[in-house]
C-alpha cells in the first residue's frame, strides 16, 4: 500500500517514527521505497550533490519536475515530497503554478522553505487540493540573508517566535514541518506543540521522524561531515541496500539521531 499524509499522521497519533531519505532519480527511487522507508523528497540539495553548486540557489522548479518525475518512476509506495525552489513561491500565482508543474510531475506534497508568514499560501494550497510542508529552522534558500549555514532559534525570542509560527501553520492547513539544525529542547517542543507530523534533520531524536540526505547516509559527501549525518554505509559492508535499510531501521526504533548528532 502507498504511503499517504493521512499515514504519516497515524504515525504521529501512535507514537511510530517516520522515515524519509532523498532520492533524485528513479534507481535510488527504486531502493528507498523497497527497503521500507516512507518518504522520499525529490530536495533541491540536489544542486549541491548533483550539480555540483555552493548551495541550493541556482535549482529551477524545471528541474526539481524533471528529477521528481524520474523518482516517480522508480518509486514503490513511498510519500513523495518535492522541493519548491528559491523564490518559487514568492507570491500566491508564483505558488499555484509551481506546485502545478511539481504535482503533476509525481508529487504528493510539496514542501516550501519558510515560516509562519507562508500561511496564507498554505490555505490557498490547501483550498486546491496541494498537502504542504513547511521546512523551518536553516532555510537554506536563505544562505546568503543568514550570512552561513547556522543553527536557528538558539535565541528565546526567536524561539519563542517559532513555536507561535509552527502553531499557524497547522491552523492554517500545513500537512507537516521540516525542522532543520534547531536545537533539541527546541525542537522537541515544537514537535510537543502541534498535532502534525515534523521531521527533523540536525533537530530532536524526539521529533516525529528524520530525514537526511541519501549521499550522507552512503558516506559519499563532499567536503565536510555535517554533525548530524550519520554514515550508514560504514556498518553495511558496502551493501547500499543494507546501508538504506539499516537507517530506515535506526529511524524506526529511535537510535538515530543519537545526542552527538543533535545541537
Amino acid at each position: 500500500m502507498s504511503v499517504t499524509v493521512r499515514t504519516l499522521q497515524q504515525c504521529k497519533n501512535d507514537g511510530r517514527k517516520i522515515s524519509m531519505l532523498t532520492a533524485y532519480d528513479a534507481t535510488f527511487a527504486h531502493q528507498i521505497s523497497s527497503a521500507g522507508v516512507d518518504a522520499i523528497l525529490i530536495g533541491d540539495s540536489l544542486g549541491m550533490v548533483m550539480q555540483g553548486h555552493d548551495s541550493t540557489v541556482p535549482v529551477s522548479v524545471d528541474e526539481i519536475a524533471y528529477h521528481t518525475a524520474c523518482v516517480a518512476r522508480g518509486n514503490h509506495g513511498a510519500l513523495l515530497i518535492a522541493d519548491v525552489p528559491f523564490l518559487a513561491a514568492a507570491t500566491l500565482e508564483r505558488a499555484l503554478d509551481t506546485s502545478l508543474k511539481l504535482m503533476q510531475a509525481g508529487a504528493n506534497v510539496v514542501k516550501i522553505e519558510g515560516a509562519g508568514w507562508l500561511a496564507d499560501t498554505v490555505r490557498v494550497l490547501k483550498r486546491n487540493g496541494v498537502p504542504t510542508c513547511i521546512h523551518m529552522g536553516l532555510t537554506p534558500q536563505s544562505v546568503n540573508a543568514f550570512g552561513g549555514y547556522r543553527v536557528q532559534g538558539r535565541e528565546q525570542s526567536q524561539a519563542e517566535q517559532m513555536v507561535e509560527d509552527a502553531r499557524a501553520l497547522e491552523a492554517a492547513g500545513a500537512d507537516m514541518l521540516l525542522l532543520e539544525c534547531v536545537p533539541r529542547a527546541l525542537s522537541r517542543r515544537i514537535t510537543e506543540s502541534v498535532g502534525i507530523p515534523v521531521i527533523g534533520i540536525g533537530a530532536a531524536p524526539e521529533c516525529d521522524g528524520q530525514v537526511l540526505v541519501i549521499q550522507d547516509v552512503l558516506g559519499i559527501t563532499q567536503g565536510k561531515t555535517a554533525r548530524f549525518v550519520k554514515n550508514f554505509m560504514a556498518e553495511a559492508g558496502g551493501d547500499i541496500a543494507a546501508a538504506i535499510k539499516a537507517y530506515d531501521t535506526a529511524v524506526k526504533d529511535g537510535s538515530f539521531p543519537a545526542a552527538e548528532h543533535c545541537f
